[in-house]
């Protein structure tokens, strides 16, 4: 890129930013400082000064907020790995279903991180406070409907995504419990998103770290029934979760309205603001279809490998937990692009908005191909502390192999989508994402799974080529620049 793009403004607070840029050595002398300084929630206007700086700052917090999710995703699956094949079948097909809710939880995320990253940036936080609370509002009644299902049907979507008797019988407590506290899901993504538009990752990532306390403390506890806690099997792996989500919850309420300077919202503001909800609806629209159209893929893929019985839905959900255990973190970072493309254009720079996505982008392309290396290499082992069942471990050790060699194009299909969405322009990852899934993921899986004789490991090949084909579309139509242009 031209070196006349890095200082928008050509004036002496410019040129100041522009060598703070552009002095690497200085820049790699002080990251201890500035990762000492982002663990402790240092302020930083991430519309001036270094870009790289702005990256590592916001990008530290995210990474280990996702890490802390991540661990979520593992706990749960380590512990009722010990049940058995059909209970890991259970947890799979179940979060296969809670996808649905995350498509929507994360488009409203996405619309929040935009709007209050834009508002932070044009310095008008009671805007941004105005644009949190009515998120809350509507990520409230948005989990109705989740809630409704999980309570009263749960024994008959198990069923519809193919699930064995045993699932049925013994799983659908755990889908209950799971669907039915979804709310505390639904407002720990949003919170998190504003805290993350306001530039304040470190709340974000405290709150993961308390809830994975408690996890991880309560999960065997209530599985077991260690010490004075009973016995409830694979419904003491639901309560436990919503347990650390609902107490993460109630601190991220607190730290909002007691707590932050960067964000804080005042009882005077809780009232419906028609104008604002109605834009971060519109907003959000993009952001909610671009995750269905994503995770409702996965559902697809799930029962297609359904067919193929409880031991290769086992292996294909222990490989998905450790694939996603990094690509979370990733995601963490692809982040942090998002707030610096939000508030960048609220200050009127879309060139340090561009260029804060491309450092970004090889950056995670970097984590992720150090990752690929380690998973090939040590994909047994790892797959193996999971479960010592030989045909579970085949089928999970085949599919993470596969997935791990598309690590590094994966890198910008989670950078470039998350510029998108912090822009504003939720729409082109909607997209991109209907081609890529639905046109190509899912038939391609179907035809190479069902009637090309590669059972299992044709839904695995159509994950590699959607992906990839995704991350190249996603940069051709960055590169355009029509992003620079939306408004929210």
């Amino acid at each position: 890129m031209k070196n006349e793009l890095l200082t928008p403004n050509p004036t002496e607070e410019g040129l100041e930013n522009q060598s703070q840029e552009t002095a690497l050595p200085a820049t790699k002398r002080s990251i201890p400082r500035v990762i000492i300084d982002s663990l402790l929630g240092k302020e930083m206007d991430y519309t001036k000064g270094s870009i790289n700086k702005a990256i590592l700052l916001l990008a530290i917090p995210m990474i280990l907020e996702m890490l802390m999710e991540s661990i979520f995703a593992v706990v749960d699956v380590y512990f009722v790995g010990k049940l058995g094949a059909s209970a890991v079948a259970t947890v799979g097909l179940t979060e296969s279903l809670l996808t649905l809710m995350y498509s929507v939880a994360m488009g409203f995320a996405m619309a929040t991180t935009a709007m209050v990253a834009r508002r932070i940036g044009e310095k008008n936080k009671e805007g941004a406070a105005d644009a949190a609370i009515q998120a809350l509002i509507v990520a409230i009644i948005t989990s109705i409907p989740f809630a409704i299902v999980g309570l009263f049907s749960s024994k008959e979507v198990l069923a519809l995504m193919g699930a064995d008797s045993w699932t049925i019988e013994y799983g659908s407590s755990y889908t209950q419990w799971m669907l039915g506290g979804n709310i505390v899901i639904m407002l720990i993504f949003i919170i998190n998103a504003i805290f993350r538009g306001a530039g304040d990752a470190l709340i974000a990532m405290i709150v993961l770290v308390i809830s994975n306390g408690i996890n991880i403390v309560l999960d065997p506890a209530l599985i077991f029934g260690w010490g004075p806690f009973p016995e409830l099997g694979l419904k003491g792996a639901a309560i436990a979760t919503n347990i650390g989500r609902g107490t993460g919850v109630a601190f991220q309420l607190l730290v909002l309205f007691f707590g932050t300077k960067k964000i804080r919202l005042l009882y005077s503001q809780l009232r419906l603001n028609v104008a604002v909800m109605w834009q971060l609806i519109k907003t959000s629209l993009g952001g909610i279809g671009q995750f269905i159209i994503a995770t409702s893929s996965w559902i697809g893929l799930m029962r297609i490998i359904a067919e193929f019985g409880s031991e290769s839905v086992a292996g294909y959900t222990i490989a998905i937990r450790i694939f996603i255990f990094t690509l979370l973190p990733s995601w963490g970072l692809s982040n942090a692009a998002a707030t610096l493309v939000g508030q960048n254009l609220g200050a009127n720079q879309p060139d340090r908005a561009e260029r804060s996505v491309w450092i970004t982008g090889f950056i995670n392309m970097a984590f992720l191909g150090v990752v690929s290396f380690f998973y090939i290499l040590f994909c047994d082992e790892l797959v193996g502390i999971f479960t010592d069942e030989a045909t579970v471990l085949s089928h999970g050790t085949e599919a993470l192999t596969m997935f791990s060699y598309a690590y590094i194009i994966i890198a910008w299909a989670l950078v470039i989508p998350q510029a998108f969405n912090g822009a504003g322009d939720t729409m082109t990852p909607t997209y991109i994402n209907l081609f890529c899934f639905w046109l190509l993921e899912i038939p391609l899986a179907y035809f190479l799974a069902m009637h090309s004789g590669w059972d299992q490991r044709g839904v695995y090949w159509s994950i590699v080529i959607a992906e990839s084909t995704m991350a190249v579309i996603s940069i051709w139509l960055f590169r355009k620049g029509k992003w620079k242009t939306v408004q929210v």
